[in-house]
């Protein structure tokens, strides 16, 4: 077991050109498992070659009642798939164990969200009277307006833009374009934005060049904007939990709580199925939930 997952580690390095950080959680599962089996087994694993289905069945339900979240258990699932994956191109095994087991269901827990009133205070955060802070009110309000991942925010080009129409052309997940409507409010941030910005030379004269750049005029990261969001918060004291993302969930929430229909949010955020967007009917059923559980006199 411990040569095959060197070898197999080793292939990860030089064939895949892996990142250090994926070969070390997969050194990690594999020692979990190789541990595991040592003891089922009285001190010596069997080669990996000889590992069954049911061996890896009893090696999940261990991980179960370890307490492991279902996430660490789906992840290390599929390092075992891979590393059997591995052995039928290496022909020390001829099926893949792994293949049968089935991720644990994973519990969806409930976005965050931000209230209205939460909203306006991150929106006006950015001060009006520089040119950064210009830029920063302009990326919240179309983040929040068009319901925008961070990574669709900073792809956008002036030519994704129809400022008389208040329309956002969006490139998403898979390669998916879509048109966003942006309010009244980011457009007007978006102009004043305009007219401050300065863009790197070499891009000025490209009519796909950026929306959103940074001080040099290039085009900003999302590692950059999660920075900016994260001052933001703390200046508005909202919660710590809140990320970019935030104000995605808090598009959608906010548009149900008003009476949307969910295929219409489906369609605004670009979700291939709706059952992705159902997650929001939960957070807006929660939300009436406590309204009603706060203001009727006979809900408790």
């Amino acid at each position: 077991m411990r040569n095959d997952a060197t070898r197999f580690l080793q292939y990860l390095r030089v064939e895949r050109n892996s990142s250090e950080y994926t070969i070390k959680s997969y050194r990690e599962d594999l020692a979990a498992l190789t541990g595991y089996l040592e003891q089922q087994y009285g001190g010596e694993a069997p080669t990996a070659g000889s590992i069954s289905t049911i061996d890896l069945r009893g090696y999940v339900s261990h991980l179960h009642e370890a307490g492991l979240a279902k996430a660490t258990i789906a992840r290390r699932l599929a390092s075992l798939r891979s590393f059997f994956k591995f052995g039928q191109r290496e022909g020390w095994t001829d099926t893949n164990p792994a293949k049968p087991l089935r991720n644990p269901r994973k519990s969806r827990s409930l976005p965050h969200f931000l209230t209205g009133d939460e909203i306006g205070k991150l929106l006006d955060a950015p001060p009006a009277d520089d040119v950064m802070g210009l830029r920063d009110r302009a990326m919240l309000e179309t983040l929040y307006s068009a319901g925008l991942r961070v990574s669709e925010l900073v792809g956008l080009n002036d030519s994704d833009l129809d400022m008389p129409q208040g329309i956002v052309r969006v490139r998403g997940k898979g390669k998916r374009e879509r048109f966003a409507p942006i309010g009244s409010f980011a457009a007007r941030a978006i102009r004043a934005w305009f007219k401050v910005r300065k863009v790197d030379r070499a891009l000025s004269e490209n009519p796909h060049r950026p929306v959103f750049v940074n001080k040099f005029g290039k085009r900003l990261t999302t590692r950059s904007i999660g920075r900016m969001l994260d001052k933001y918060i703390a200046q508005a004291g909202l919660d710590g939990r809140t990320s970019p993302h935030t104000l995605r969930h808090s598009f959608a929430t906010h548009l149900l709580d008003r009476g949307a229909d969910i295929r219409s949010v489906q369609e605004l955020l670009g979700h291939k199925s709706l059952l992705t967007t159902q997650i929001y009917t939960h957070v807006s059923t929660a939300n009436l939930k406590a309204v009603y559980e706060k203001a009727h006199p006979r809900a408790k």
